[in-house]
């Protein structure tokens, strides 16, 4: 039986077919992404509600918290479902009063890669992305080998790129097989198509992030565009948002984050939200 994650179909995403539909980890921490959340009982529900309704890949990081998205989602699953994908991500790092800055050295990718094992539980973390960060004191390539290492060394099962270029991706498919890529890319911030349709031709998965945009030129009139498309069919414009997104090329894995199981529900039955070719076209012409 389809699962309603699974409700716009399935993609191979390193050893499993997943639900096209997955889960963000980075609000269930505090505010900030910082710290606890305020109520730990609700995020751990939001974890096994995600599993419950099909949801097979949970993207997270360690410094999602520090450690508190991660320690969150070990305390609902564990032990974890045999279909289910983690995803975690190395590159970044927090300041002492939260702030997010770059972990973009071998010692600081490797020291993350031992807090993923060591909280999540896990011998080795099904998938984790290489998160560029402009600004490394190491480079790509550099970053890349790092990754590699880990793999061989049976810590990673399969390497992921995160904000990264196509020129990037092209230079670490040239050295190693890539499981997924997860850029920022949504109706409103289309910047990044070029890669989204290098993923689709390669059968890489690709997980985009921030599905409602930022900034992207023309933010307002895709914004009003969605908002028509939701009024349509009576649903919320996020959820508008995530349904593009799932007709986008069936390598699209949306992963909507939240604290709160009613908003977790509701991002999930925008899989089932079927758009028809006026919605489309409505949604293409901005």
């Amino acid at each position: 039986m389809t699962t309603p994650a699974a409700a716009a179909g399935t993609v191979r995403l390193g050893d499993h077919t997943v639900a096209r539909l997955g889960f963000g980890a980075m609000r269930l921490p505090g505010p900030g992404v910082w710290g606890p959340p305020a109520d730990r009982d609700e995020a751990i529900r939001v974890v096994r509600r995600a599993v419950d309704l099909g949801v097979q890949v949970i993207d997270t990081a360690w410094y999602y918290g520090l450690d508190v998205a991660n320690e969150i989602i070990a305390a609902a699953l564990r032990p974890y479902p045999a279909d289910l994908v983690l995803v975690t991500k190395l590159g970044g790092a927090r300041t002492d009063d939260g702030r997010f800055v770059s972990g973009m050295t071998p010692a600081g990718l490797r020291a993350g890669n031992e807090r993923d094992l060591r909280v999540l539980g896990l011998d080795a973390v099904p998938v984790t992305h290489l998160r560029w960060i402009d600004g490394a004191s190491i480079t790509f390539e550099e970053a890349l080998d790092v990754m590699i290492a880990l793999r061989d060394e049976g810590k990673i099962r399969h390497i992921g790129l995160s904000n990264v270029s196509l020129d990037q991706l092209e230079l670490a498919l040239a050295k190693t097989p890539v499981a997924s890529v997860s850029n920022h890319f949504g109706q409103t911030h289309r910047a990044d198509e070029p890669t989204l349709w290098r993923c689709a031709g390669e059968g890489i998965a690709y997980l985009p992030f921030f599905p409602l945009g930022g900034g992207a030129p023309g933010r307002v009139e895709r914004e009003t565009a969605l908002a028509a498309v939701a009024a349509r069919h009576g649903i919320t414009t996020a959820q508008a948002a995530i349904a593009w997104l799932l007709h986008q090329p069936p390598v699209t894995v949306p992963i909507p984050g939240t604290g709160r199981v009613a908003h977790l529900e509701e991002n999930v039955a925008a899989a089932s939200v079927a758009l028809d070719a006026d919605d489309l076209a409505t949604l293409a012409a901005q």
